[in-house]
């Protein structure tokens, strides 16, 4: 189930705005549809079991409906719960990583927030990090959700994931370029 930067395909985004109707209606709160998605996602990654049962087209869809309850139950929201309950009608629970995401992604939107990959060549310092994360803050007008990687191979300063852009700041980047100027 991937992660970050993976293509959201129309329908997850459909459904993630039909999540977001949910708590712009006061019927779920935006966090509490957060958190359980995530406790949804550690079940399908933690779960073989689980995730079989749930992606097998074979198993009846009452089976599903079942399974949902017993396991999620008293455990997540029922909005939450229901909603599951029509992914596995239509055939979509192996589309509810990516719906997350799409969710994730609006909710960043609506909250004003920018994640950020930022990759450097060695582990960077609590105060370097804050520094980099209240530049990014000032020249983006937006709160940032920092990702930090380490990557040796880039020799000194740093790249910038920004949705689709990347910046380029490393040394790596640098004699490149030098190196084909003077071709």
């Amino acid at each position: 189930m991937g992660k970050g930067f993976d293509k959201i395909s129309l329908v997850a985004k459909n459904y993630a705005d039909a999540l977001i109707s949910l708590a712009r209606e006061g019927r779920v709160s935006f966090e509490t549809l957060a958190n359980d998605a995530d406790t949804v996602s550690k079940v399908f990654e933690e779960s073989e079991d689980f995730r079989r049962a749930m992606l097998n087209p074979v198993v009846n869809v009452d089976v599903k409906v079942d399974i949902i309850n017993s396991v999620f139950g008293g455990k997540i929201c029922d909005e939450l719960i229901n909603f599951l309950k029509i992914l596995a009608e239509k055939k979509r629970l192996g589309e509810f990583e990516q719906i997350k995401t799409a969710y994730m992604q609006e909710l960043d939107k609506i909250n004003n927030i920018q994640p950020v990959t930022v990759v450097s060549a060695i582990e960077l310092s609590d105060e370097k990090k804050r520094i980099v994360v209240e530049k990014l803050r000032q020249k983006l007008s937006k709160e940032v959700r920092p990702l930090w990687h380490v990557d040796g191979e880039i020799l000194a300063g740093l790249v910038f994931k920004i949705d689709d852009n990347v910046v380029d700041m490393s040394l790596k980047n640098r004699i490149d370029k030098l190196s084909k100027n003077l071709k």
